[in-house]
């Protein structure tokens, strides 16, 4: 995105990530969680968190509707409103990052180009894309807001599986099967994977 402001400098803290790291006791990163609507993004996201959260690492969830209340309330979902929408979500994610937080976002953010540019705002390894592969018909049969029912009746424009394309990744970091997996098992396999990268420790007897 085009810088507006000619006038605005960057600047550098004086603490510095690697002194945040130190002391959180873990190293900072972004879980993208991504998949169609109903796909369980969410509810993975919230429970990977309860686990971390009780290895005693430090995290945050944003998650798509509750940003949309606030920070995004002034966007649609139109492509345009989509791609906006993900570009504030990652550039906030980059910050979070940066304060030492494993930071965790769930939002379906349905175009590849997008999630790989929010992969690019981020240092190399840190940006690990979750994608919750669950069947379309899943997905509806989950919905308990009645969102896809209200798309193919043409009440809800633009929604993603139905009339809006959802672009699954090609190389993401992590593939969780939401449709016959268990929520447990999913969340072992997040675990393992930032176990596998060396961002957190394994929990001893004393945790």
């Amino acid at each position: 995105m085009t810088q507006k402001s000619s006038n605005t400098v960057w600047h550098h803290a004086t603490i510095d990530r690697a002194a945040r790291e130190k002391r959180q006791g873990h190293k900072s990163a972004v879980l993208w969680f991504t998949g169609l609507s109903g796909s369980g993004k969410s509810t993975l996201a919230h429970a990977v968190e309860e686990r971390l959260y009780a290895m005693n690492v430090s995290t945050f969830v944003l998650d798509g509707d509750n940003v949309r209340h606030g920070l995004c309330s002034d966007l649609g979902f139109t492509d345009a409103d989509r791609v906006e929408n993900i570009r504030r979500i990652a550039e906030l994610a980059k910050l979070f990052s940066e304060a030492g937080i494993v930071t965790l976002t769930a939002f379906i953010s349905p175009f590849r180009k997008d999630r790989q540019a929010a992969r690019k705002l981020m240092p190399h390894g840190d940006f690990l894309e979750i994608y919750c592969e669950c069947p379309l018909d899943i997905c509806e049969k989950r919905d308990v807001k009645g969102l896809y029912k209200k798309a193919r009746a043409g009440k809800i424009p633009f929604f993603t599986g139905i009339d809006s394309p959802y672009e699954a990744p090609e190389k993401s970091e992590l593939i969780v099967n939401t449709g016959r997996h268990s929520l447990t098992e999913c969340v072992d396999k997040v675990i393992q994977l930032m176990l596998a990268r060396g961002l957190i420790s394994a929990p001893t007897a004393q945790q």
